[in-house]
């Protein structure tokens, strides 16, 4: 199947930044009442794959500008952001890309993130998502700098596919030793998400839920996204989650589990037989907009409410700028409370269509 793909302009743009709040230090809520608990930091722009739901190679090319070094927030600097994000409600940090694995010394930024307490003395989750293309050299010393979970991202069994998929040759064979390194050192529970495609991958669906039953492993699979403006994406090429939950019953009798936490993304289903769970994640066909708790600092530094966005508030600029940490903390503040972002909500009910606005590619901010 052909693909139309968009070509890639710089649409990192920096919103203005609001007054900070005063005397801000403590819990927020968004103007829906929506607390912020996760915070997700991408630490590289940059990755070794070049999926086309992603980043596709037409766009991300060798002639392609990532950020320079300069650019990016360094560990000091992404350290410092948790730990005023902490103080005011962040519970969870998953760190993505691009590729996080590539970002050198990442295992240095886990260890001072690790660190970190919440005001009830509490250690943070601090959790990890990765292509799993590095996890077999790199999953000890993660487990030894203090990362606690891993989620990987694999779309195929079939080897074919897979390559076809990640668009560099790379075998799933590595990937899935990624895993089983990852299980030895102890970053578990793991999950393992699978992007469904249709008319690309939909045929991997039972063979990767073959693969995990029994295994300890949760297998989520996610609805194709309207992510940034590269992909070319076409709601044809939705597979709903509905029908891949048909297609898993027809082998194997599945359970609806509760949610797990307050604004969790996947709509959980357990094996009978005790062999695990599987998630559904749909953010196309059943947007979960109403408890969404998440913040995305991106690689240079910029606070994106929302996955859909199509532009960041500048918090590098205070950094660097020599403001103190209350007033970073009163605009952060001032920033969540005037929130009100809920794109797939507005997109299911006609609102909001897709390519309206250009919005921040996946690589940037993470998935």
């Amino acid at each position: 199947m052909s693909e139309r793909i968009i070509p890639l302009v710089d649409h990192r743009r920096s919103l203005p930044l609001p007054p900070p709040q005063a005397g801000s230090r403590g819990l927020l809520a968004d103007a829906l009442g929506r607390p912020l608990h996760d915070l997700r930091i991408s630490v590289t722009d940059r990755c070794n794959f070049r999926c086309s739901y992603c980043m596709p190679k037409e766009v991300f090319d060798k002639s392609h500008s990532f950020l320079k070094h300069s650019e990016l927030l360094s560990f000091e600097e992404i350290t410092r952001l948790a730990r005023i994000f902490v103080a005011q409600g962040v519970q969870k940090i998953r760190l993505t890309g691009g590729e996080p694995l590539l970002r050198k010394n990442i295992e240095r930024l886990i260890e001072m993130l690790a660190g970190l307490r919440t005001p009830e003395g509490r250690a943070l989750d601090l959790t990890l998502t990765t292509n799993g293309s590095l996890l077999t050299r790199k999953a000890r010393a993660l487990k030894d700098a203090g990362l606690q979970r891993i989620t990987v991202s694999l779309d195929a069994m079939d080897d074919a596919i897979f390559r076809r998929m990640n668009d560099v040759d790379f075998p799933v064979a590595e990937v899935l030793e990624g895993i089983a390194a990852a299980e030895a050192v102890g970053l578990s529970p793991i999950k393992v998400n699978m992007v469904v495609k249709r008319g690309v991958n939909e045929q991997e669906i039972l063979p990767m839920a073959r693969h995990f039953h029994g295994r300890g492993v949760t297998l989520r699979f996610i609805e194709y996204m309207d992510v940034g403006a590269t992909n070319g994406w076409r709601m044809d090429e939705v597979l709903p989650s509905r029908e891949v939950l048909a297609l898993l019953r027809q082998e194997f009798s599945l359970q609806p589990l509760q949610a797990s936490a307050p604004g969790e993304t996947a709509e959980r289903w357990g094996h009978a037989d005790g062999g695990g769970e599987i998630g559904l994640i749909s953010s196309v066909t059943q947007a979960f907009c109403g408890d969404c708790n998440r913040a995305r600092l991106s690689t240079e530094g910029r606070l994106y409410l929302c996955l859909f966005a199509h532009a960041g508030h500048d918090l590098r600029g205070l950094l660097r700028n020599g403001a103190e940490d209350d007033a970073i903390a009163g605009t952060l503040a001032s920033i969540w409370s005037a929130r009100s972002d809920r794109y797939s909500q507005l997109r299911a009910s006609g609102t909001a269509l897709p390519g309206e606005a250009r919005k921040v590619e996946m690589h940037y901010i993470g998935g």
